[in-house]
């Protein structure tokens, strides 16, 4: 397996507990591109709200940076251990793991100490896992538990804190919790469903689904579910602006044409161009929905999967895609960001042409000149979406 052949999707959902701010639980991932590794790490801290966010993001990040430098395990968990605060009430330091590492040749080690069991489904069934047992001379009451085994494409890991097993726990219908058995079935039952289900759809279900195990549907913990997704690639390709050269609007356009995935199409000259030079009419769309606010509506071409406007869309995108949060309106903006998030690979083909419209000292303050819009682009899809990208210039 290689990371040319399948992709590894990396995704998770969380909730605060109830009357909270800030979530006890803290989920960290990184890519080693020269080695072709994929990390993730979930991490449960003792309590709720502010203490425990402490404890688990220190815990989550020093598990990310032991992993990646291939530290002994027990020898990593105690200094994780040492190095954490002391509950005042409690008297003792205290935060769960649960860390994946991911190979390019499919082989992954799971490192858990404390959180429920991870799953592996594979071709539509929870997959029995082996692990081996190993324990801290200095902390003998924690039993760390690792597991070695090699993933397929197609394969699903499925780990979550104790919020999502425990939901539920003492209520009339659940006294014991929703646990890891109900858990499991519920992630069975939805891959069934849609075996082509996402990272991200799979991990916003199942705590949803979680949340409808408490009472009330208020979380009485933090909640993490947490799905890796290994699968073949879903690209897409970007291309705006004019190439700077003229006589190579030829070749822009066969870069479209040529691409197998997602197409996409932003800036009126950049698609006046493609039009022109593969024969493609433009069909405006001047009732679809974004046409009465400020970013102007989409348009369509046969092939193409989205044609938009410019600057101001790929500005309103970026402002998304740092948010994160699920954008209300629905205009080419929103339907980008969608198309961006559920892409795996994403080619960024950028014209090198200055557009003198983009000069007007009317426009927002926040519209920077094209190249460094997309650079924007790439770097939270890289760094907070573990996206590959890739940009040329024309």
């Amino acid at each position: 397996m290689t990371s040319e052949e399948v992709f590894v999707e990396v995704e998770a959902a969380q909730r605060n507990r109830y009357g909270e701010d800030i979530c006890g639980d803290a989920f960290k991932t990184l890519r080693l591109p020269d080695e072709g590794r994929t990390i993730a790490v979930l991490s449960d801290g003792l309590g709720h709200g502010v203490k425990a966010s402490i404890l688990s993001l220190m815990t989550a990040t020093m598990a990310l940076k032991y992993t990646a430098s291939d530290t002994d395990i027990v020898r990593a968990a105690e200094v994780i251990m040492d190095a954490l605060p002391v509950c005042q009430v409690r008297k003792i330091s205290y935060a769960t793991f649960t860390v994946v590492d991911i190979h390019p040749n499919g082989g992954a080690r799971v490192v858990e100490m404390d959180n429920p069991p991870i799953t592996l489904v594979r071709d539509g069934q929870a997959v029995n896992l082996e692990f081996e047992e190993v324990s801290s001379p200095r902390y003998n009451d924690r039993v760390i538990r690792v597991y070695d085994m090699a993933l397929r494409p197609g394969d699903r890991l499925i780990f979550t804190s104790d919020g999502i097993t425990q939901a539920g726990l003492g209520s009339e219908r659940l006294r014991l919790g929703w646990r890891i058995k109900g858990c499991r079935e519920f992630a069975l039952e939805q891959v069934a469903k849609d075996p082509k289900i996402s990272a991200r759809a799979l991990s916003q279900k199942i705590l949803a689904q979680g949340l409808r195990q408490e009472p009330f549907q208020r979380a009485f913990d933090d909640m993490t579910a947490a799905v890796i997704y290994l699968r073949r690639p879903r690209r897409t390709i970007i291309l705006t602006g004019p190439p700077y050269a003229a006589g190579r609007d030829k070749e822009f356009a066969e870069a479209l044409e040529d691409f197998q995935g997602r197409k996409i199409i932003c800036g009126g000259t950049t698609a006046n161009i493609v039009s022109r030079e593969l024969g493609r009419p433009i069909r405006d769309c001047l009732t679809a929905k974004g046409a009465s606010c400020d970013i102007p509506p989409a348009a369509e071409m046969e092939g193409v999967d989205l044609v938009t406007e410019g600057i101001l869309t790929l500005t309103r995108t970026a402002q998304l895609l740092e948010r994160d949060e699920v954008p209300r309106e629905k205009n080419p903006a929103t339907q980008l960001y969608e198309i961006l998030l559920n892409s795996d690979s994403i080619e960024f083909v950028v014209g090198a042409r200055i557009n003198e419209a983009h000069q007007d000292p009317n426009l927002p303050i926040d519209l920077e000149i094209r190249r460094n819009i997309v650079k924007r682009i790439r770097t939270v899809l890289e760094e907070k979406y573990l996206k590959e990208t890739r940009i040329r210039v024309f």
